[in-house]
């Protein structure tokens, strides 16, 4: 593909992303989780910012706007319809399918509630990418704080099912966290453990372990994988309902 990406680390442990059409010089940032960061990432890349694709309203996500607007006065700032009450500043509202257009790129809108009751996930399903922020992580989910929790395991069934090759972008570099939690549910995932071993080479070298793909997440996060026997049977809990196996991963997640 010619689009072109740009991954970024910011604040604590945040990633912001510009993802840039060559053929219109469209860019689009998504989220602004520090309105200064972007906007000097972007002036690195010698890129204008035409978009700010919202995902969600948690603080650190949105903060930046202001920031972003000030650099670039003719940004559109795209954002959840069902969260617009709580950020400030969007100039359109989308919702589930819905499209958006950065030049001759197209994101497709997949609303998937948990995290937040609104939250989106932007699929550029030419480019083969999804930014999914705080929903689907590297080896983890977001934690579920607006929803039951049988929700949040639906929104990750949506993106389990985009074509494998999908390359997933997340909000955080929670990774190496995460895959000591996936051990304790599938010690013997042979696949697993070889990732685990791999990101935390990579965490000593201070290099990012993001994007992933959806067939990586299918074979080794233990969240996308609550219909297997063997997740099932590690926690006591074979032949139940996903949905409530799911829960009960997330449930010791919040604990580990």
């Amino acid at each position: 593909m010619t689009t072109e990406i740009y991954q970024f680390p910011c604040l604590k442990d945040n990633y912001g992303v510009l993802i840039h059409d060559p053929d219109s010089g469209a860019t689009a940032a998504i989220d602004a989780p520090d309105g200064e960061a972007v906007v000097a990432a972007a002036n690195a890349k010698g890129w204008t910012i035409t978009d700010l694709l919202i995902t969600h309203h948690h603080f650190d996500h949105t903060q930046g706007i202001p920031a972003v607007r000030a650099a670039f006065p003719a940004v559109r700032v795209v954002g959840p319809a069902k969260e617009a009450a709580r950020i400030q500043g969007l100039d359109v509202t989308v919702g589930e399918s819905d499209f958006v257009k950065i030049g001759s790129l197209e994101a497709r809108v997949i609303e998937t509630p948990g995290h937040t009751a609104g939250h989106v996930v932007y699929y550029f399903e030419e480019d083969e990418v999804a930014f999914c922020a705080d929903t689907l992580f590297a080896l983890g989910c977001g934690r579920v704080f607006e929803t039951p929790l049988p929700v949040m395991w639906d929104s990750l069934c949506k993106l389990a099912a985009l074509p494998a090759e999908t390359q997933v972008y997340c909000g955080h570099e929670y990774t190496e966290a995460n895959a000591r939690f996936a051990l304790t549910i599938e010690p013997e995932n042979a696949l697993l453990k070889e990732r685990a071993e791999t990101i935390a080479a990579l965490r000593r070298e201070g290099k990012p372990t993001v994007p992933t793909t959806i067939a990586l997440e299918l074979a080794t996060n233990p969240f996308l994988r609550a219909e297997q026997a063997s997740v099932q049977a590690a926690l006591g809990m074979a032949g139940a309902d996903p949905a409530a196996v799911f829960g009960e991963i997330r449930t010791r997640k919040d604990k580990f």
